[in-house]
């Protein structure tokens, strides 16, 4: 009888306990995110990307995979303790992001397009990575790893929209659209502006000024996108260089009564092609600037001017608003 009793208590501690044990089981798979069913790999994601590979945590939703299209792939860069690395960029760097603490990098000195990059340590083992975006809108990206004696020192990246390649976007390049340019690509801004001026259409002969053997002339205005375009050209006729100080457009007011303070608000170019800073003499010199869209007040104009350094050969003009709004239309299907 006390056998009998004996056995009954153990059978109902054991059942006591049962229940308990699977609910700290529950919770702990629950804490740890821990699914109870075995997950299957795609065999397309065991084909691409290898034995060893795994989902690791699902996402939750509908999510697909990024793939290999989407990649930019990186270049190949080595760097070290005892020596620096330059790469030199075909625009301004704006932005520049390292991977971890083993890198060091800066704009060498006066130089707004060359990054400086070098190994923070005497050597790392673990490798890194490298990402800059420059002012006409690329991106470039690098994997980095420490060499004691790297192979390239000093490195050019290609201007992509002359690589002599028949696509004018390289792999490793993707566009960033900034914010001062608003809507419209970057890229498509310099391929407007090198369009205009290989073309070199004087569409406008009634806006120049001519003084002291130096003549300013407005060839043409375009607009797209938000955009203005404004092609002026500079003839030295003299024997004496012009040195350029500055070029600035400013709208001001069209009749000032004496003793009251002009009005002006300067227009600041996004960007200029082929902005030069000395006309020898006998030589003639066009520049391409693009500017944010804008009009003019009927009671106001915009003057630009060209200024020469420690000289007084300044030249000016006149542009009213109705030379701004007959601005010809770009049409992109037809830029070169």
């Amino acid at each position: 009888m006390k056998l009998k009793t004996f056995i009954l208590s153990a059978i109902a501690l054991i059942g006591m306990a049962a229940p308990s044990f699977a609910k700290t089981n529950e919770v702990n798979n629950t804490e740890n995110n821990v699914s109870s069913d075995s997950e299957q790999v795609a065999e397309h994601d065991m084909n691409v990307y290898g034995a060893n590979y795994t989902d690791g945590d699902k996402f939750d939703g509908l999510t697909r995979k990024v793939g290999f299209d989407r990649m930019i792939p990186p270049h190949a860069l080595e760097v070290c303790y005892n020596k620096t690395t330059h790469i030199i960029f075909p625009a301004e760097i704006t932005y520049v992001d390292l991977g971890n603490e083993n890198l060091v990098a800066g704009l060498a000195d006066g130089a707004k397009n060359v990054l400086r990059v070098k190994s923070a340590f005497k050597s790392f083992k673990q490798e890194t990575n490298l990402s800059v975006i420059t002012d006409d809108g690329s991106y470039y990206t690098f994997n980095v790893k420490f060499a004691k004696e790297p192979l390239l020192l000093s490195i050019e990246m290609t201007d992509f929209l002359h690589d002599g390649e028949a696509v004018n976007r390289p792999n490793n390049a993707q566009e960033v659209y900034l914010e001062k340019m608003g809507s419209e690509s970057p890229m498509l801004v310099k391929l407007i502006m090198k369009s205009i001026y290989k073309q070199n259409k004087r569409e406008i002969k009634h806006i120049g000024s001519k003084r002291f053997g130096v003549q300013f002339l407005l060839k043409s205005i375009y607009t797209n996108n938000g955009l203005l375009y404004f092609h002026t050209e500079l003839k030295n006729t003299s024997n004496i260089v012009f040195d350029v100080d500055y070029v600035s457009f400013k709208i001001v007011d069209k009749k000032v009564i004496k003793r009251t303070a002009i009005q002006e608000q300067v227009l600041e170019p996004l960007r200029a092609q082929n902005y030069v800073t000395v006309v020898h003499g006998k030589q003639s010199e066009r520049t391409v600037f693009a500017l944010e869209k804008f009009t003019i007040p009927d009671d106001k104009q915009l003057v630009i001017e060209i200024a020469e350094k420690e000289g007084g050969r300044h030249q000016s003009f006149v542009v009213d608003n109705e030379d701004i709004v007959r601005a010809n239309v770009i049409d992109e299907l037809s830029i070169q």
